[in-house]
């Protein structure tokens, strides 16, 4: 039993990560949801955690067990229909995919747990909504395919839509009509720029562009790039980079405490997209984006930091500071060079598990001061003043970079990954003035809200008493644990930051190596040429195990579009098999490539 477990893990590498939250959210979906005030009185809500739980809890061991795995060095790739790449969509398994997928259910278990006691009884189909954003997030951190990139991304933005505005209210409907809107945009953006590589290219798989754009004509090079530049003009707005990130501190801000922890995560789909597409297509290739991504992740860094200076309410604040850690994310990504990924990469985690704490903070704040929510005016002393302020203070540290956490060790990698570098002194310059303007911001939030904050009415005849007596005086539920986790989390990084750092520097390297990604992915025929293009005659139609047996001249290329399994199977006809034998053996003694009917010669599609 225990070796059929085994087999059937190893075979199924690494769609299952996939097929989990793709199981929870249907089945969530079947259970039904009546109205959001119901769901207090209905007896599938604790089936529905429990599933949710399940799934989620499913997927980070899979995300361990993955990372492991991807520790030895080892890409696994698994072809989706049996139908080998490029002909059908292939999801790809390495270090850098893996260590997005950890991160991925690091922060979504404890933000379900979180959200399970309270948040998700304010909506219908909250849990089934979070599974398939899951989903989408995971797909989109292993496929190899540029349309099915595409298509993940629209499956987690659909979840997103719907649960931005989760809870209702005004102002979320408000900004989730623009969040909508600009990302149909971005997503049509995307469909024009797959449609001008796939014009020019003649593939989307990932690796196979790669290699072909080497052997374009110039025309066909220059529409080709100009998809690519859609690209990542799409990834850059999906990662709030400057200018294409003003969109993210408002829309996040007006989001519920759980999803807006959660939306943390979104921005680094953006960041990974860019670097892998980035890593795996331009590398070898001459192009300005990397030059480009360093001006405008330094650029954002300082917009972020600015922004936050500036803000009046606190979720805002961290939106800007979210910015600004997108930035200095970028700076690394623009080096380009595996020591700067790598920092980038680890300062990436960081950034997302503070920032999901430091809005799972706000909501605990929001609670304590009743009318004046997370408003940067001066009130009363919150109920649990010191242990906030603690938090407070923790989160600021580590989110402004100070040691010895986890923000400082990511901008020291980064300032070392500068050595030698011709922009050196500006990227220096920039993480020190930007630290230095965080530490600024962060006092003047402290100040407000702890320092300058007012004595509470003790007055029972005074207005303002029984209001303050009315807020409750400790923090919502699971949200002070939720906090700790995560914070503790960081702590461990720091903890194990050498071999993680030496796993991101594997990680990283590894991207370089893209002559070992395509012979991995892309599979050559007997004469060790990669096949790129489908044998395809518009009169000719495939023969199948029901069409009888017609002679078929391309035959002999059936083992290489499809997999062994398939080709074994009972849909490939004896007759059929027999004349792929037959064309193979005329093909050995041959130095023609065999033609069709029509005469025409089957050839690669490459200029």
């Amino acid at each position: 039993m225990m070796n059929q477990i085994i087999s059937f893990w190893q075979l199924q590498t690494p769609i299952i990560s996939i097929l989990i939250p793709a199981f929870a959210g249907f089945l969530l979906l079947l259970l039904g949801n009546p109205s959001s005030e119901d769901l207090q009185h209905d007896k599938r809500q604790p089936l529905r955690r429990l599933i949710s739980y399940t799934a989620t809890f499913a997927g980070l061991v899979t995300a361990i067990l993955y990372l492991i795995h991807a520790s030895t060095g080892q890409i696994m790739t698994y072809d989706l229909g049996e139908w080998r790449a490029p002909f059908g969509i292939v999801l790809v398994l390495d270090r850098l995919s893996a260590f997005m997928l950890f991160l991925t259910y690091l922060l979504a278990v404890p933000i379900i747990w979180f959200a399970s006691k309270d948040w998700d009884l304010r909506g219908r189909y909250f849990h089934a909504l979070v599974q398939f954003l899951l989903m989408g997030v995971c797909g989109a951190f292993l496929t190899g395919d540029l349309f099915n990139l595409f298509v993940f991304f629209e499956i987690l933005l659909m979840a997103s839509y719907v649960l931005l505005i989760y809870g209702q209210g005004k102002a979320r409907f408000q900004l989730g009509i623009h969040y909508v809107i600009i990302n149909l945009f971005a997503s049509a953006l995307f469909l024009i720029g797959l449609g001008l590589i796939y014009a020019n290219v003649g593939s989307l798989n990932m690796v196979d562009v790669a290699r072909l754009m080497q052997k374009l004509q110039p025309d066909q090079l220059h529409l080709a790039t100009a998809g690519l530049y859609l690209l990542f003009t799409v990834f850059a707005i999906k990662a709030a980079i400057f200018p294409l990130g003003f969109w993210l501190p408002k829309t996040y801000a007006v989001a519920s405490t759980p999803v807006a922890a959660l939306f943390t995560l979104m921005t680094k789909v953006g960041i990974y997209a860019i670097l892998r597409i980035n890593s795996t297509i331009l590398l070898d290739h001459p192009s300005p984006l990397f030059d480009i991504l360093l001006i405008l992740g330094l650029i954002t860094s300082v917009y972020g930091v600015i922004g936050a200076m500036g803000a009046i309410r606190l979720r805002r604040f961290v939106g800007f500071m979210i910015l600004s850690s997108l930035g200095t994310i970028c700076i690394g990504l623009g080096l380009h060079k595996p020591e700067a990924w790598a920092a980038s990469l680890y300062y990436l985690l960081h950034s997302t598990i503070i920032g999901a704490a430091f809005y799972l903070l706000c909501g605990w704040i929001t609670a304590q001061r009743g009318e004046f929510k997370d408003h940067l005016r001066i009130a009363p002393k919150m109920k649990q003043n010191t242990l906030i302020s603690i938090c407070f203070f923790l989160i600021a540290l580590m989110m402004a970079g100070l040691p010895p956490f986890s923000g400082f060790l990511g901008k020291v990698f980064l300032l070392k990954a500068t050595q030698d570098t011709p922009q050196q002194l500006w990227i220096i310059g920039t993480i020190l003035i930007v630290s230095l303007l965080s530490i600024i911001a962060f006092i003047r939030v402290g100040f407000i809200l702890f320092w300058q904050a007012t004595d509470p009415e003790s007055n029972p005849s005074r207005i303002g008493y029984e209001a303050y007596q009315a807020l409750p005086d400790h923090a919502p539920s699971r949200n002070d644990t939720t906090i700790y986790i995560l914070m503790m989390s960081l702590i461990l990084y720091v903890v194990f930051a050498h071999p993680i750092q030496k796993y991101l520097f594997n990680a990283a390297t590894t991207l370089t190596q893209q002559q070992a990604y395509q012979n991995l992915i892309l599979h050559k025929n007997m004469r060790s040429e990669f096949i790129s293009v489908e044998p395809f005659d518009p009169k000719y139609i495939a023969e199948t195990k029901y069409a009888g047996e017609n002679p078929d001249p391309n035959a002999h290329f059936i083992p290489y579009i499809i997999s062994p399994d398939t080709l074994n199977g009972t849909h490939i006809s004896l007759y059929k098999k027999q004349q792929i034998e037959a064309q193979q053996q005329q093909l050995n003694q041959s130095t023609t490539i065999p033609t069709k009917n029509n005469g025409a010669k089957l050839q690669l599609m490459e200029p």
